[in-house]
C-alpha cells in the first residue's frame, strides 16, 4: 500500500461519495492498471502480450481497466491519452454489475457545538420528521440509489466459504475480481439479511447463492421474513456435497473449476421457474400421556423445506455425519472425503439395524388418506416426503418420467409432495438407478410418531422426541434455472453460419498433465494423445456426443486386439504422437478449450445444456483422470485415426467388432444376430412364453424389473428364474428394462438372455424392446440395444421404426443416431451375404 499512495494510484471505485454538490455522474470511468502480466490479445493492434516469467522484471507490458478488462500494449501508439477519460462500458457483464454510481456513502453528521447550538431547533424539527428514515438507515455507511433499466439484472453474490471441499475463499476472490466487491458477500463474516435489505429497492434484481442446498434455504428463509416484492429469483453456484437442487436447476453435481465468466453469463440468461416451499409444525403427540415421552429434540432444525423432509435409515446416517462433523470439522474439508464418511455410516447402521422397527412406530395421513397399513405390510425403514426430483447426491427415488403408472410425474412447481416408502434394499439400489415404493401425491401430510426417530430436514438432521408433525405448503419462491445457450464461440454469432456436419478429432489428456499444464494451453495441447476422429451434427450437444466417443473408444478396442488397420486417415494433418489405446475410464469428462487463458472441465451432469461448438469447431479435448502415462510409450507406431461419423455410418462397415460378431460361430446355418428371426419362428417362441409356468421365482424376477432393483434381479436369475417369462401387460423382462432406462438390467439380460428377446413384440403395440427405449428417450439404453443386433427397421401396429418413435419424442439427436445406424445394418448384411 505505502508504494501504491507514493505513485498516487487507486484501488478501483467502487462507490461514489455523498454530500457532493456536484452532479451525479451516470456513467463510470475506466480504472487503468499497470500489468506485468496480461492474457489475450492489444485491443488496439490485435497482438498477444510478451510475458516476463522473471521475478525481478518490473517491465509494465500492458494496461487494462480493471472493470471492462480491456488490455493495451505499454505503448504510446496502442494505448493513447484520449483513453483515459473515456465511459467505461463495465465489459462483458455489464448487466450484472452493480456500479459505483448506484452505491452512495451517508454522510456523517457533523458534532461541532457550533453547529449544534446554531440549529438546534432545526435539528429538532428534522429528527421529528424523518424518524422513520433514520431508523432505515442507522449504522449503514451505505445507500443505493439505482437508475432503472430494463436491460439491467442487478447480482448480489453470497459465499459461504465452509461448503463442501472448503472452494468459497478462491470462488469470492473471483467474484470479486469481475463485479463490484460491494455486491459480493461472504456469509462467514455476517448473514445476507443485511445485503438483501441494502439492495430491496433495486428491481430486476437476482441472487447467487454459492455453497450447498442449506445455503440456499437460508437465503429464501431471510427473503421470506423480509417480504421483497417482487421475491428475487436465486441462482445457485453448487459448492456443497449433495446438491441435489442445484441438480434439479441444472447447475450440476458440484463446481469443479468452470470460469467465473460463464458462470455470470448463465445466471443473467437463465429462466426464471417456481419452487414449491413446505411447512413443518410439529406438536407433541396427543396420544401419548407426557410420563410416557421419550428423549429427544422437541423441534425440528427447520422449520421449511424446500428439497426433502424424511424420518428412518437415512436420517440416522446423515445425524452421525453431523455430530462427527461438528466433534472434528478438520477431517471434513472434502467433498470425496464427506461422501466415503457417509458411506462407511450407512453400512455400520445397515450392520445394526437400527430402523428396522421405524414403520411399527409411525402413522401417516395424506389429504385424509391413511398409508399406515401399507407402510406395515411394506416394512418400509425410511420414509421420504420429496419436493425435488433429485435426492442422496442426485439419485431419482420417484424413478424416470415415463414410468409413474397411477401417478404424475414429479415436478418442483406443482404444489404436491410425494411420499416414497424404502427398503433397505431399495434404498441400496437407488445408486444403479432403482426407486423407491411410490405412496401417494399430496397436498397436505399429517405424521405421527410414537418414538424418538431420527428426521432431516433438507439434510439437517436431529432425533425428535414423540410428535405430531404437519407439513402443508408455503409459497412458491423464485429460482434460476440454468438453459442453453450459445455463446462461446465466434461461428455462433450468426446462426445461419452453423454447419450441418462437424468433423472434429477426439484428444485424450490425463490428470497429471492437466493439473500441471492447463494454464499453458499450447504445451498442453502438445501433450494430448489423439483418440480419433468423429463426424457429429452442427447442433450436436455434448451428451450425444459422450455416445459416439465411447463408440469410437470400442472401434478402437477392436482394432488393437485383431491387429487389423482401418483405411479411413486424416490426411490433412499429421499428428507425432499415436493413439492411445487404454480403454476410458467411466469418469472421462469434456474440457473447455475455447477460454483464452487455460482449460476448463464440464460437469457431467450439464452435459446436455452444452453445445459441441461451444467448446470447440475442430478438436475435442477430453479428460481421463485413470489415463496411464506407461502404456503409452507401448502403443503400436503408426496407428491410423480411426473414424466414427453419426449421421451416415460409412466407417462402421468396416469395424471388426461388428463384422466379428456376424462372422464369428456363424457357420452357414447359424443366424446372425442382424438377421431377423422369421415370423414362425418368432410366434413359436412367444407361444413358449406364454404358456410356461410361472414360478415364485420368476414372478419375483418380474418384480424386481419393474421396480429397477439390480441385486434382486441378478439373484432371481442365479436361482433358476425363467428370462422368457412376461408380465401382465404382454411385454418381457426386456421391454420393462428398456421402457424404464434400466441399463444395467437391459445389459444384463442381452448378455444371459436368448437372442429371439431382441426383436420379440408385445401383443398389444406390437412394439419391440428398442421401440420402448426411443418412445422414451433413453440414448445409453438405445445404444446396448442396437450394438446387440436389434432390429432398427422393424415396425410396429402402427407402421413406426423405432427412428420414428425417437422424432415423435423429440429427440432429434437420437433419431438421426437410429437413423444412421439402419443405414449401418443394410450395409452390414449385403456384405455379411458377400463373405459368406
Amino acid at each position: 500500500m505505502e508504494q501504491l499512495e507514493k505513485i498516487n494510484f487507486r484501488c478501483k471505485p467502487t462507490f461514489r461519495e455523498g454530500g457532493s454538490r456536484s452532479p451525479r455522474e451516470n456513467f463510470v470511468r475506466h480504472h487503468w492498471v499497470h500489468r506485468r502480466r496480461q492474457e489475450g490479445k492489444c485491443k488496439q493492434c490485435g497482438k498477444g502480450f510478451q510475458q516476463k516469467f522473471s521475478f525481478h522484471s518490473k517491465e509494465i507490458v500492458a494496461i487494462s481497466c480493471s472493470w471492462c478488462k480491456l488490455a493495451f500494449h505499454n505503448k504510446v501508439t496502442c494505448f493513447m491519452l484520449h483513453h483515459i477519460e473515456e465511459p467505461c462500458s463495465l465489459g462483458a457483464h455489464a448487466a450484472v454489475i452493480v456500479p459505483p454510481t448506484w452505491i452512495i456513502k451517508v454522510k456523517k453528521p457533523q458534532n461541532s457545538l457550533k453547529t449544534s447550538t446554531r440549529r438546534k431547533k432545526r435539528t429538532s424539527f428534522k429528527r421529528k420528521a424523518s424518524k422513520r428514515g433514520n431508523e432505515d438507515n442507522k449504522g449503514r455507511p451505505f445507500v443505493i440509489k439505482p437508475i432503472s433499466s430494463p436491460l439491467m439484472k442487478p447480482l448480489l453474490v453470497f459465499v459461504n466459504p465452509k461448503s463442501g471441499g472448503n472452494q468459497g475463499t478462491k470462488v469470492l476472490q473471483m467474484f470479486m475480481w469481475y463485479l463490484n466487491p460491494r455486491q459480493v458477500f461472504d456469509l462467514s463474516q455476517e448473514g445476507p439479511r443485511d445485503a438483501l435489505e441494502l439492495y430491496r429497492k433495486v428491481p430486476n434484481l437476482r441472487i447467487l447463492a454459492c455453497g450447498g442446498d442449506g445455503t440456499v434455504g437460508w437465503i429464501l428463509s431471510i427473503l421470506d421474513e423480509l417480504q421483497l416484492s417482487p421475491p428475487p429469483p436465486v441462482a445457485v453456484l453448487p459448492l456443497g456435497t449433495g446438491n441435489d437442487l442445484a441438480r434439479t436447476l441444472n447447475w450440476g453435481g458440484g463446481y469443479t473449476d468452470e470460469p467465473v465468466s460463464k458462470i455470470l453469463c448463465h445466471v443473467e440468461d437463465g429462466t426464471i421457474v417456481q419452487l414449491d416451499r413446505w411447512n413443518l409444525q410439529v406438536e407433541r403427540n396427543p396420544d401419548l400421556p407426557q410420563d410416557e415421552l421419550e428423549d429427544g429434540a422437541r423441534k425440528l432444525p427447520l422449520s421449511v423445506f424446500n428439497n426433502y423432509f424424511s424420518l428412518g435409515f437415512d436420517a440416522h446416517v446423515t445425524l452421525e455425519f453431523h455430530e462427527s462433523r461438528e466433534a472434528n470439522p478438520e477431517k471434513f474439508n472434502s467433498r470425496f472425503r464427506n461422501k466415503m464418511f457417509y458411506a462407511g455410516a450407512a453400512f455400520t447402521d445397515f450392520l445394526q439395524r437400527s430402523s428396522r422397527d421405524l414403520s411399527k412406530h409411525v402413522k401417516v395421513v395424506c389429504d385424509g388418506t391413511d398409508l399406515t397399513p401399507k407402510i406395515q405390510e411394506l416394512k418400509f425403514q425410511c420414509i421420504v416426503f420429496l419436493n425435488i426430483p433429485r435426492y442422496c447426491a442426485g439419485t431419482m427415488p420417484w424413478g424416470n418420467p415415463g414410468d409413474h403408472r397411477d401417478f404424475e410425474p414429479q415436478r418442483h412447481d406443482d404444489g404436491y409432495i410425494e411420499v416414497i416408502g424404502f427398503t433397505m434394499a431399495s434404498l441400496a439400489a437407488l445408486q444403479v438407478g432403482g426407486h423407491g415404493e411410490r405412496l401417494h401425491q399430496c397436498r397436505e401430510v399429517t405424521l405421527l410418531t410414537y418414538k424418538s426417530i431420527p428426521m432431516q430436514v433438507d439434510g439437517e438432521p436431529c432425533r425428535l422426541a414423540p410428535s405430531l408433525i404437519r407439513i402443508s405448503l408455503r409459497n412458491q419462491a423464485n429460482m434460476v434455472q440454468k438453459s442453453k445457450r450459445r455463446t462461446s464461440m465466434p461461428l455462433l454469432n450468426d446462426p445461419h453460419s452453423i454447419p450441418d456436419r462437424l468433423r472434429i478429432r477426439v484428444n485424450r489428456i490425463n490428470l497429471q498433465e492437466y493439473e500441471g499444464l492447463h494454464y499453458d494451453k499450447e504445451k498442453l495441447r502438445e501433450a494430448s494423445i489423439p483418440l480419433g476422429i468423429i463426424v457429429v451434427r452442427g447442433d450436436c450437444d455434448l451428451e450425444t456426443c459422450r455416445m459416439y466417443i465411447d463408440r469410437l473408444q470400442e472401434d478402437l478396442q477392436s482394432v488393437t486386439s485383431t491387429t487389423q488397420r482401418v483405411h479411413y486417415q486424416d490426411q490433412e494433418s499429421s499428428f507425432p504422437r499415436v493413439l492411445s489405446v487404454q480403454r476410458l475410464s467411466p469418469r472421462w469428462c469434456f474440457l473447455d478449450a475455447t477460454s483464452a487463458d487455460r482449460f476448463y472441465r464440464i460437469d457431467r451432469s450439464q452435459e446436455h445444456l452444452h453445445f459441441v461448438t461451444e467448446i470447440s469447431q475442430d478438436e475435442i479435448f477430453i479428460l481421463d483422470p485413470e489415463l496411464v502415462m506407461s502404456q503409452q510409450a507401448g502403443t503400436p507406431p503408426g496407428m491410423p485415426d480411426l473414424v466414427v461419423e453419426q449421421a451416415s455410418g460409412i466407417s462402421d462397415r468396416w469395424n471388426p467388432a461388428v463384422r466379428k460378431r456376424m462372422l464369428s460361430d456363424s457357420g452357414l446355418g447359424k443366424i446372425s444376430p442382424h438377421y431377423e428371426v422369421p415370423d414362425k419362428q418368432k410366434d413359436a417362441s412367444q407361444t413358449r412364453m406364454l404358456q410356461s409356468p410361472v414360478s415364485s421365482e420368476d414372478q419375483a424376477l418380474l418384480q424386481a424389473v419393474i421396480a429397477g432393483d439390480l441385486l434382486k434381479f441378478i439373484e432371481c436369475c442365479k436361482k433358476g428364474a425363467n428370462l422368457l417369462i412376461q408380465g401382465p401387460d404382454h411385454c418381457s423382462l426386456l421391454h420393462h428394462a428398456a421402457k424404464t432406462g434400466q441399463g444395467e438390467i437391459v445389459k444384463y439380460i442381452l448378455e444371459h438372455g436368448p437372442s429371439e428377446l431382441l426383436d420379440m413384440t408385445d401383443s398389444e403395440t406390437g412394439e419391440t424392446a428398442l421401440h420402448k427405449a426411443a418412445c422414451q428417450r433413453h440414448r445409453a439404453v438405445c445404444q446396448l440395444l442396437v450394438d446387440a443386433g436389434a432390429s432398427l427397421r422393424k415396425t410396429d401396429s402402427k407402421g413406426k421404426t423405432p427412428r420414428d418413435r425417437a422424432q415423435q419424442a423429440g429427440d432429434p439427436d437420437l433419431a438421426s443416431y437410429l437413423d444412421s445406424r439402419q443405414n449401418y445394418q443394410m450395409v452390414s448384411h449385403e456384405d455379411l451375404e458377400t463373405a459368406v
